[in-house]
């Protein structure tokens, strides 16, 4: 059963193919926020991810009409925003070494200093400590709801892939997370 939320998208992206601007606008303004965060988890840049996320549209808008399944369209886009960050990636790697190094000193520095006594702070520490795969697999099965199939189509990888992915995720939560319980 199709939650309303997915009822909406599908009635959005029909009507985004037939030319409907307030349609495409109204299917960013469901969908944007969600493609914008697995850009951030695959990026650890929101620079970088508003980019990819722009680049994205561009791409989704003009393909639309080459969508064969309403139902796919979230799988479908996230497998063009994750295209893209590969290509920023690529495009930056130097860039990237420099801001993951900042990054991780900022978050070793702060988790000093912070009180992140919530079980939610921890669960997105534990999962933005992951290998970017993994974290993306993590956050689009369980964060955006989605199922192996269609986080498969999102990442470009197979279901097998996508499986492992989650199990190793899975396995370096659990210790991640016994491990902030203990202490």
């Amino acid at each position: 059963m199709r939650s309303k939320q997915h009822v909406v998208e599908e009635y959005l992206v029909a009507c985004a193919r037939l030319g409907d601007r307030k349609a495409v606008a109204g299917l960013a303004a469901v969908r944007g926020p969600a493609l914008l965060r697995h850009a951030m988890r695959l990026l650890g840049n929101r620079d970088d991810a508003h980019d990819a996320v722009q680049e994205a549209w561009i791409e989704i808008i003009r393909g639309l009409r080459t969508l064969r399944d309403d139902r796919a369209f979230a799988a479908w886009a996230y497998r063009i925003v994750t295209r893209r960050a590969a290509r920023i990636v690529a495009a930056n790697i130097e860039r990237r070494r420099h801001i993951d190094d900042a990054a991780t000193l900022e978050d070793a520095a702060g988790a000093g200093t912070a009180s992140m006594s919530t079980e939610t702070d921890a669960v997105r520490r534990a999962i933005s400590a992951l290998p970017p795969p993994q974290a993306a697999a993590i956050s689009l099965f369980y964060l955006e709801d989605m199922s192996v199939a269609e986080v498969a189509i999102a990442l470009d990888v197979p279901p097998g892939t996508v499986k492992t992915r989650l199990m190793h995720a899975r396995s370096k939560l659990t210790k991640a997370l016994k491990g902030d319980h203990d202490e």
